[in-house]
């Protein structure tokens, strides 16, 4: 249930910002075709803005799907972690369990730093301990490893 309420609410955001950028092309097309100079650089400016927010949905929902590919390739294998971890009542992660499950994580992608397996291990170590940020990273470079492209480190 959990996972279509995601999705639902990936599309809902989606569409907004769909919205939002169609929006903003319209206004920058209305002020592009203004006569006085300044407007059309507001335009041109203001174009930048749909451009910029297009690209970064694009950029979101492929990194989405790509995840999700990662995911249903592990759980098919038997290698996605397992979510025991103690929660709160309101049903976060209790943190000092997440970081307590850390280390493990950390030593296989140390073993094995090929391996997007491992790596999509410890970005969910990483969310699970709270730090959203080293967890996209991680998951970044398990997506690179797994289309093949060859690693410099976590992106």
């Amino acid at each position: 249930m959990k996972k279509h309420r995601v999705k639902i609410g990936v599309v809902f955001v989606t569409l907004l910002l769909a919205f939002w950028l169609v929006v903003a092309f319209q206004r920058s097309i209305l002020l592009l075709t203004d006569p006085d100079p300044v407007a059309k650089a507001l335009g041109a400016a203001y174009l930048l803005l749909p451009l910029i927010g297009a690209w970064a949905l694009v950029r979101e929902l492929l990194f989405g799907a790509q995840t999700e590919r990662m995911a249903s390739q592990l759980h098919s294998e038997g290698g996605l972690p397992v979510d025991d971890l103690p929660r709160t009542p309101a049903g976060r992660i209790v943190r000092e369990a997440a970081d307590a499950q850390f280390p493990a994580y950390q030593a296989e992608v140390e073993a094995r730093p090929e391996d997007w397996r491992a790596w999509f291990r410890l970005s969910c170590a990483y969310d699970a301990a709270g730090d959203r940020s080293r967890a996209r990273r991680a998951m970044r470079h398990a997506a690179k490893l797994h289309r093949g492209r060859p690693a410099s480190g976590p992106a």
